[in-house]
């Protein structure tokens, strides 16, 4: 397993989902997930999924900068790092935003996302 391919294969499917149908997030966490969005905890894959299909914005589209990631304890883990832009709205300046996700293996290739942590980025 390359962590790299399976961090960069991830980032694109989440972003990918998030953009076009947020509500089908919700496989991507478990009861014990939990997101930080903005300083704000939500925890379990309902909540995570109320959160992020309730923000102020109908369409958007990310744009990944830079994608880190490292490997996470005995278990198999991975932290996925992610930088990038988000456009929120047609002729709007787009926000940097940083994400950190600490995935988990659910089988061979398969992981869930146990943590996310997600800021907007000013200045």
């Amino acid at each position: 397993m390359d962590p790299d391919g399976v961090a960069k294969a991830f980032v694109d499917h989440y972003y990918t989902t998030f953009d076009t149908n947020r509500a089908a997030l919700v496989g991507l966490y478990q009861e014990g997930s939990m997101l930080t969005f903005e300083g704000s905890k939500f925890m379990g894959a309902a909540a995570i999924t109320g959160k992020l299909t309730s923000l102020p914005f109908a369409a958007c589209k990310h744009q990944v900068t830079t994608i880190d990631c490292q490997p996470s304890g005995p278990a198999g883990g991975m932290l996925v790092f992610v930088s990038g832009a988000l456009q929120v709205g047609e002729g709007e300046h787009p926000l940097k935003f940083s994400q950190m996700f600490h995935l988990m293996p659910v089988g061979p290739g398969n992981f869930y996302v146990q943590n996310d942590m997600f800021r907007l980025n000013y200045g």
